[in-house]
């Protein structure tokens, strides 16, 4: 079984050879929850792609432990990079689809306030939910095993995501009367493949024009209608196998 992975702020200094102390709420984690002890594997991230592979040292109380360092690995941004605009779901299904794109390898997520979206983030309930969104890519990165976790970033406009697709090496909007099914499409090597997911009363004329505009054209990911939360890991899987990244 693959070790497990915590996150520290930094690993900087970390080399073979030396130590790393664990503590705060991923200290007591490792220590209370997961029950760690000294001789075990375990893996510490800064999620940002470098991580230490080593064991467990030592065990200070219920919230702290040190770790051997054995091996640090510092993992290249993959190419082409991985983008998904998701339209806010209703409910926790916006947690379900970080979490299942966190698993599946999206690089970057993008919240949008699609025309057609029932939710809408505004104010505070709108950073609370971001706050979760983020948590969530988090945790989801851990559980993946990932050494980089995907950025969550702030919620964005049709306006602004025009911006994003017109710099895309390719942009896509999914839709079901898309002429071009994604398996098909040319994809780049390298670059940003941009791919926006619509909401469950799918996008609006409006901003297919706008989008189509920015150099988005509509794609077909296959002959059924997905959710919302699902889409965007589905999609996410086909580029992924076809880019090589699997």
């Amino acid at each position: 079984m693959t070790a497990p992975v915590f996150v520290v702020e930094s690993l900087a200094t970390a080399q073979a050879g030396a130590q790393v102390r664990l503590d705060g709420p991923e200290g007591r984690h490792a220590v209370s929850v997961r029950r760690l002890r000294v001789g075990e594997e375990i893996i510490l991230t800064d999620g940002a792609g470098t991580g230490v592979y080593g064991e467990v040292a030592a065990v200070d109380g219920k919230d702290a432990l040190t770790v051997a360092v054995a091996e640090v690995r510092d993992e290249p941004e993959p190419q082409p990079r991985i983008t998904v605009v998701q339209a806010l779901p209703k409910g926790d299904r916006g947690e379900v689809a970080v979490e299942t794109m966190t698993e599946t390898g999206v690089d970057v997520i993008v919240p949008w306030s699609a025309a057609r979206c029932v939710t809408q983030w505004r104010g505070e309930r709108g950073a609370k939910s971001l706050r979760k969104w983020r948590a969530t890519a988090r945790e989801a990165g851990k559980q993946a095993r990932r050494l980089r976790f995907p950025e969550v970033t702030e919620p964005h406009s049709s306006k602004q995501l025009a911006e994003l697709l017109q710099g895309a090496a390719f942009a896509a909007v999914l839709h079901e009367e898309g002429s071009e099914p994604l398996a098909r499409a040319e994809l780049p090597a390298e670059g940003d493949i941009v791919l926006v997911v619509g909401p469950e009363g799918g996008v609006s004329p409006e901003e297919l024009a706008i989008f189509a505009a920015a150099g988005a054209k509509p794609c077909l990911l296959g002959p059924t209608v997905l959710r919302t939360s699902t889409a965007g890991t589905a999609a996410a899987a086909v580029l992924l196998a076809r880019t090589g990244r699997w």
